[in-house]
């Protein structure tokens, strides 16, 4: 690719490359500085994010700026991440204020371009010895001391948050979004069968998986095999590599999923949706995150675009 040349729009960049360079969450406040970067690199879509309710006020408080700074470098937003753990709550009031909070999230995805939204697929109602970690992913440290309340009735939890995500759904569907689910270790749906499980008691046609490569393959989820169970529930795929022993996300051909298989299944279901880079994080040795990020486009281009062209 020249300097003047710029990578596929089916090619996103994840806001993990932000999170990975300024931390859990990243200061709302730089967020021209982080368009700014991303088009530096060669990228013409990428993610933002709202996380959590702090977070999300002040990126929805930049919105226009951010949607006038993205047209000028050319800069597209298909997805925009709506990060509220809160929907998941074992108690109803908070579930509703985490929906209007999702409501805000939608508009703000609107205002951006997006044609989709993504949070983090619901949790169990886990009682943490302090308050719910502000982190990316719950790893084994945090699961190994949570606890779950004394009084939960499991079926009662379940029929509301089921309820609670055909609202958010509906909600998000009234701006003509699609909502996905993005699957992570301690999640309620964190495989192939616990989302079609949940979707299919959800049933809401703009609900959609985030097929996440790297946390599928450490979650022993066998990704031809999920691609082609779930053919019309994906659309938007993470891409990174892992080694099968840990949570990781890594520049994808430095793990162990056998990248030849996957795009041939891909191939197969006839696959036409976009592909999001997620390489990095803390828990992920990436030296030069600026050098994962192109060469992994570089890479999908080679693997995919070129072929399909």
């Amino acid at each position: 690719m020249t300097q003047m040349e710029k990578y596929s729009q089916e090619i996103v960049a994840c806001y993990l490359y932000v999170i990975t360079k300024y931390g859990y969450p990243p200061d709302a406040a730089r967020s021209v500085e982080h368009l700014r970067e991303y088009g530096e690199l060669g990228f013409r879509s990428i993610e933002l994010e709202g996380i959590r309710r702090e977070h999300l006020e002040e990126m929805d408080a930049l919105g226009r700026l951010l949607r006038q700074e993205a047209d000028g470098l050319d800069l597209k937003i298909p997805v925009f991440c709506v990060v509220l753990p809160g929907l998941s709550s074992p108690d109803p009031d908070e579930r509703e204020r985490n929906l209007e909070l999702f409501g805000r999230g939608c508009d703000l995805a609107v205002t951006l371009g997006a044609h989709a939204v993504l949070d983090n697929a619901p949790l169990p109602p886990w009682v943490f010895p302090g308050e719910i970690p502000v982190t990316r992913h719950y790893g084994e440290k945090e699961l190994a001391g949570a606890s779950l309340p004394e009084r939960l009735k499991w079926e009662k939890y379940r029929e509301g948050l089921v309820e609670t995500y055909r609202d958010a759904c509906d909600i998000a569907a009234g701006r003509r979004l699609t909502f996905h689910l993005h699957p992570c270790l301690g999640a309620l749906v964190q495989t192939t069968d616990a989302y079609l499980n949940f979707a299919e008691a959800v049933k809401r046609d703009n609900l959609r998986f985030n097929l996440d490569t790297a946390n599928q393959f450490y979650m022993r989820d066998h990704l031809s095999l999920s691609l082609l169970r779930l053919q019309g529930h994906v659309d938007y795929i993470h891409i990174s590599d892992n080694r099968g022993d840990r949570v990781e996300h890594l520049v994808p051909g430095t793990g162990k999923i056998d990248w030849d298989r996957f795009f041939e299944t891909l191939d197969r279901i006839g696959f036409r949706g976009m592909f999001g880079i997620d390489v990095g994080g803390a828990e992920s040795d990436v030296p030069d995150l600026d050098r994962a990020y192109r060469s992994t486009a570089a890479w999908l281009t080679e693997k995919w675009f070129k072929h399909k062209s």
